[in-house]
């Protein structure tokens, strides 16, 4: 398989900045938060839409499929 020069690329980035940092996570997280500061632009941060749980077994939230009424059944 070949490999991707801009997928190279960017692991020799990645690469390179965990090294600065001795690979310590808090540290890079420190750092991108202070130049993310650094930038002056407003940081937004949304709240995760809650999703509600489908109960195992249950069509609960599914709806009815369609083409569930026999032949000839012809109310509604």
């Amino acid at each position: 398989m070949a490999i991707d020069s801009i997928v190279a690329e960017v692991r020799r980035a990645r690469e390179a900045y965990a090294k600065q940092f001795n690979y310590d996570v808090q540290a890079m997280w420190r750092d991108l938060k202070e130049r993310q500061h650094k930038t002056g632009r407003e940081v937004v941060s949304l709240l995760p839409k809650r999703i509600e749980p489908v109960l195992q077994g249950t069509s609960e939230g599914l709806g009815e499929p369609p083409n569930t009424r026999p032949e000839g059944d012809c109310q509604g």
